[in-house]
C-alpha cells in the first residue's frame, strides 16, 4: 500500500466515525488535514480496543502492543517520494515507506506524520494509559484525579493536534492551553455519556462531587424522580467546571494561522455548544445521547471558519 492510499483510510475512518471532529478537520488544508486524520485513526484504534468485547486482560495486551507500534515509529526510515501526495513540498520527501506492515495503512500515514510534522508521538501513550485505566475500572475520588485521567485521554489529542497546527511563539504555553481545552471537552463527554458509561461499569464523575450533592451513582442508569433536583445540581456544577477550562483552552486560538484556529474553534464550539444544551435539560442524559445536529455542526465550522468563536 501506498502512502496516498494510506491517507485515504485514514480520512474514511475519520469521516465516518469523527461525528463533531470531522467538522473541524475538514477546514484545513490538504496537508494538515491528512496529518490530523492519520492522528485521529490510530486514536480511534486505541478507544476501540478499549471499549471492545475482549476479556481485560487481552485488551490491555492490546494497548501494550499499540503503544510498542506508535513509539517505534521513530525507528523507521522517511516515506517514500513517489508515494508521497505532493511529495516536493514536504519535508520527508526521500527513503523508503517505514517497515509498518502493508495490511496498516495508520501506521503507514502515521510515519510519514511523523517525520512530516513535529508531532509529539509520546502523547499517544498518555492516551492508552487513560484506556488502561477504562479497562481496569478506575473511579476517581477527587476532581484532581479525575484531571488526570482527562489529561491522558483529551489534552494529549490536543497536543498531538498541536503538532499539526505549529504555534506561535511559546509553544510550551501553548501546549498548556491544548490540555486545558481537552479537559472542557471531556468533561462535556462525561457528562453526554454518563448512563451508557454507568452500564458499562464505568463512574467518571469524581465520588467526591456525587457525595456533595447526595447522588447515588446508581440514579445514573434511569431517570429517578427523587434523584433528579440532585442530578441537576451536579451536572450544573460540572459544566461550570467545564466553562472553566473552555474559558482558559480558548486563548489557545490567537496562537494558531487562521485554519488551524478554525479547526479548533469548529470542534471546540460543537462541545461548548453540547454542554449547554447539556445544562440546560440534565435530565435528558438519562434518556439518551445527547448531540447536536449535522446542520447545527456546519453552522458552528461556518463561523468558526469565520473568525468567530462559536
Amino acid at each position: 500500500m501506498d502512502l496516498t492510499e494510506a491517507y485515504r483510510e485514514c480520512e474514511r475512518i475519520t469521516w465516518s466515525q469523527a461525528r463533531n471532529f470531522a467538522y473541524g478537520i475538514r477546514l484545513l488544508p490538504p496537508a494538515k488535514r491528512r496529518g490530523l486524520a492519520a492522528i485521529y485513526a490510530f486514536a480511534r484504534r486505541i478507544d476501540d480496543i478499549g471499549d471492545g468485547t475482549m476479556p481485560a486482560e487481552q485488551k490491555v495486551a492490546d494497548l501494550g502492543q499499540a503503544r510498542r507500534a506508535v513509539l517505534d515509529l521513530g525507528a523507521a526510515g522517511p516515506p517514500n517520494a513517489a508515494s508521497t501526495p505532493n511529495a516536493a513540498s514536504t519535508p520527508s520527501a526521500a527513503g523508503p515507506l517505514p517497515a509498518s506492515g502493508p495490511a496498516d495503512p495508520v501506521l503507514i500515514a502515521l510515519a510519514a506524520v511523523q517525520r512530516d510534522f513535529p508531532v509529539p508521538m509520546e502523547a499517544f501513550s498518555e492516551l492508552i494509559d487513560g484506556c488502561v485505566a477504562d479497562v481496569r475500572g478506575t473511579s476517581y475520588e477527587t476532581f484532581d484525579d479525575l484531571l488526570w485521567y482527562c489529561r491522558c485521554v483529551a489534552g494529549s489529542i490536543g497536543r498531538l493536534s498541536l503538532g499539526i497546527f505549529g504555534t506561535r511563539p511559546n509553544a510550551r504555553h501553548a501546549a498548556e492551553l491544548a490540555d486545558s481545552l481537552g479537559v472542557a471537552l471531556q468533561i462535556t463527554n462525561i457528562l453526554r455519556d454518563i448512563r451508557e458509561d454507568y452500564a458499562s461499569g464505568r463512574v467518571y464523575l469524581p465520588a467526591e462531587d456525587l457525595a456533595k450533592f447526595e447522588v447515588d451513582p446508581a440514579a445514573l442508569a434511569a431517570p429517578d424522580p427523587s434523584a433528579m433536583a440532585g442530578l441537576a445540581r451536579l451536572i450544573e456544577f460540572e459544566a461550570e467546571r467545564a466553562r472553566d477550562w473552555y474559558a482558559t483552552g480558548l486563548r489557545l486560538l490567537p496562537m494558531l494561522d487562521r485554519r488551524s484556529a478554525a479547526c479548533t474553534g469548529a470542534m471546540a464550539g460543537i462541545y461548548r455548544r453540547l454542554l449547554e444544551r447539556i445544562a440546560a435539560q440534565p435530565a435528558a442524559v438519562l434518556h439518551g445521547r445527547m448531540s447536536l445536529s449535522g446542520r447545527e455542526k456546519a453552522m458552528v465550522a461556518v463561523k468558526a471558519l469565520a473568525g468567530r468563536i462559536p
